[in-house]
Formats: C-alpha cells, sequence, structure tokens
C-alpha cells in the first residue's frame, strides 16, 4: 500500500459530493412537524396536531416576552444580550428545546416561505437592511401587525416591540417564513399593549414591518391557551439518546481504496443550562473497525460542546487485534492501541434537521487514535494515517426529556 500526503482526486471528488448532499439537505430542510418532546404524536387526530402546534407557537411567543428589555449584543445567546437570531434561538429553545438555525440567513433557509396575507402569530419576519442583499434580520411575529425583536441601532436596542406600519421596516422587509404547520385561521392571540401603534384595519399582516416602540404583549390566558402552558425554565434541559454509523476515509493513503473501515456510536447526551450558558455533555460508546490496520476498537468517550453541532470529544479505547500497516509491501507494527487516553477528536453537525420523531444530523469527525509505531525506520506519512481517522456519517437523535 503506497502512501501519498494528498488525496486522489476521486476522494476529492467524493468529498464535493458529501458537502453538496449537506448543502442541498439544508436547503430544503422542512419546518418544525416534529422531533421535539411537545410535538403530537404520529396517531395524533387532525384537532390534536393542530392543537399542539398552536400551543407550540404560544409557547415560543411566551418564552420571547420573558426577554424583552435584554440589551443587544452581537453573538450573545443569555440576558446579558442577544442579536436577532440569538434572540431566535433562545425562544425557541426555552420553549420547546428546538434548536434552531443560529442565522438570520440559516432562519431564513429553515423556515417555509408563506405569503404575506398568511402570516401568524409564532412566524418569522425577515429584512434586508443593509447593502449586502442578503437577509441580515429576523423577527418574532406576534400578531396584529406587530413583532418582537432584538434591534442593533435605532432610537433604541435591544429585544422590543415594533410595528408593521412604520416606513422603515415598510423598506426593508424581505419576506416571512414559517416554522410550524398553519394554525387555524381564528388564531389570534389577544395582545395588550400600550405604546405599540396598531397596524392600520386595512392593511395586511406584513404591509410594512415594525417600527420600535416598546410594550408588553401577553397573550390572554384561558382563551387563546390552556392556563398551564408555561415557557420552558432557562435552566431546564434536553435528554438525548443517539446512534451514529459513519464510514472512515483513507484520506492519507493512495492504494485505489478510499474506504478505510467504519466508525459508529451510541449516545446518551444531556443539554442544560445550569451552570449559566447553554452546553451539552455526553457519553458514547464507539464500537469501530480499522481495515487499514486490521483492529477493532471500543472506545468510551465523554463529550462537550456548547451545542450539538459542535463538540470534543475524548477517552479509553480497547482496541482488538494487531496492529498492522502495510506500506509498499512491507509490514508496519503499531502498539498503543489499548489506552486511558485512546481517543481524542472533535464532531461537527453543522445542520440538524428535526423530523418526526427525532433529530437528523450529517456529521464528520476527526480523531486521532493513540498507535505508536514499534518500526525502527521512520515513515511520518505512514504513522500518521495510522493514528488519524477521518468520518462522515448520519446521526440520529431521540429526545427522552
Amino acid at each position: 500500500m503506497g502512501m501519498n500526503p494528498f488525496p486522489k482526486p476521486d476522494r476529492l471528488l467524493t468529498a464535493f459530493m458529501l458537502l453538496v448532499f449537506s448543502a442541498c439537505a439544508w436547503l430544503h430542510a422542512a419546518p418544525l412537524e416534529g422531533g421535539y418532546a411537545l410535538a403530537p404524536g404520529p396517531s395524533a387526530s387532525p384537532e390534536e396536531r393542530a392543537r399542539a402546534y398552536q400551543d407550540a407557537r404560544v409557547r415560543v411567543l411566551l418564552a420571547a416576552e420573558k426577554y424583552e428589555k435584554t440589551p443587544y449584543r452581537y453573538g450573545g445567546l443569555d440576558r446579558n444580550g442577544l442579536d436577532c437570531s440569538g434572540f431566535i434561538y433562545v425562544s425557541f429553545r426555552d420553549a420547546l428545546g428546538v434548536l434552531p438555525p443560529r442565522t438570520s440567513v440559516g432562519l431564513y433557509t429553515w423556515t417555509d416561505r408563506i405569503n404575506d396575507n398568511k402570516i401568524q402569530p409564532g412566524d418569522l419576519l425577515f429584512f434586508k437592511t443593509d447593502n449586502s442583499g442578503r437577509i441580515s434580520h429576523a423577527g418574532l411575529y406576534i400578531g396584529n401587525g406587530r413583532f418582537i425583536h432584538s434591534a442593533s441601532a435605532g432610537p433604541n436596542t435591544g429585544v422590543m416591540y415594533s410595528s408593521l406600519s412604520e416606513s422603515y421596516w415598510s423598506r426593508t422587509y424581505a419576506g416571512a417564513g414559517r416554522a410550524f404547520p398553519e394554525a387555524d385561521a381564528a388564531f389570534q392571540p389577544v395582545l395588550a399593549s400600550t405604546n405599540v401603534p396598531a397596524a392600520p384595519a386595512a392593511a395586511s399582516a406584513n404591509a410594512a414591518p415594525p417600527a420600535s416602540g416598546g410594550s408588553v404583549a401577553s397573550v390572554r390566558p384561558g382563551r387563546d391557551i390552556p392556563a398551564n402552558v408555561t415557557a420552558s425554565s432557562e435552566s431546564g434541559g434536553r435528554l438525548l439518546l443517539g446512534l451514529a454509523i459513519a464510514p472512515t476515509w483513507k484520506a492519507f493513503m493512495n492504494d485505489g481504496d478510499f474506504f478505510r473501515g467504519f466508525a459508529s456510536q451510541l449516545r446518551l447526551g444531556a443539554e442544560t443550562g445550569t451552570f449559566g450558558r447553554r452546553m451539552i455533555f455526553g457519553f458514547e460508546i464507539r464500537p469501530e473497525y480499522d481495515a487499514a490496520l486490521g483492529v477493532f476498537r471500543l472506545p468510551f468517550t465523554f463529550s462537550w460542546g456548547p451545542s450539538d453541532k459542535f463538540m470534543i470529544f475524548a477517552g479509553p479505547v480497547l482496541s482488538f487485534g494487531d496492529a498492522i500497516l502495510t506500506v509498499d509491501g512491507e509490514q508496519r507494527r503499531y502498539s498503543g492501541g489499548t489506552s486511558w487516553l485512546g481517543a481524542i477528536g472533535i464532531t461537527a453537525a453543522p445542520f440538524i434537521f428535526n423530523a418526526a420523531n427525532g433529530e437528523l444530523a450529517p456529521y464528520m469527525e476527526i480523531a486521532w487514535q493513540s498507535y505508536i509505531s514499534d518500526n525502527r525506520d521512520s515513515n511520518p506519512n505512514a504513522d500518521f494515517s495510522a493514528g488519524f481517522r477521518f468520518s462522515t456519517g448520519i446521526r440520529w437523535s431521540w429526545q427522552v426529556r
């Protein structure tokens, strides 16, 4: 088996196709019709489904309301500061345990496009507020021609209510998107406001996006939602079970076959805000087969990350078999596969899609395996390949709490 520090063209094409596949899946992401704890089950009646999604919209509105007057902070995700997409993110997260995309452009792509006369409370409004021609701002529609958002400029900044009748928002308005299935036409939470002017009665729901102005808009309990519907606490979390499978690739080996083996995992994860910042912790059992070395590996890893999209993992490994790498017809032997720190790596899952019974995520991993060369001669490429693992695959997660 010859060694080459550069992948062959067919491997570059394969990597490109995987990237295209992930991007296409992201661009066609569906709205939330399941995949979170409070979503209606497959056996729910049409009336139960409609009610569940209506309640989900209200939960998001109630969670958003709690952040009013939070200052604007680019990249912020807590009460110390929120940007516009961060405000949408924490509202969905606190209300439903759902983690939507973290940018305005991502939110625009994630949601289903809807006509202006179809906008309902809980839908998202999008704006182009700069010269880039791209979506640059997002807000959460609350009904009656108003929305709540985190403004970065103007006479007032931070999380506030705005009216759809102001000229600035009318001029920069770019469209609306829906994360949930359409609610009943009669769904219209009653808002109580004092400072935000109501949209003209003849105006359409988004005739012109909003202005600044602050007042507390609230849903009337008992009529619009059940009295026991409240937003999740900020320190609440999710408990996840997961299963993943991924082929591993001979990224630095040139022997005409780019498959190296497979990596899989059984996963238990917990997302929590208990420590003041949203984090996710996990434990994984990772059965792996490395055909290049001729070994079966069983890592037990602990993981941590700011979200389920990016995590660092490390842990002990049991390695079964003699680790032998054949290079140009000669065998190179390695030891140390069984180790207390036999695996360390990074998992990246940039796109997480909500499905009927859980979350589906294309992911990639880069990992280091603790094999030590037992050979007298030096071959950096071979020794690096023995310790390096690159894999791309699919991960499925279920929320159990």
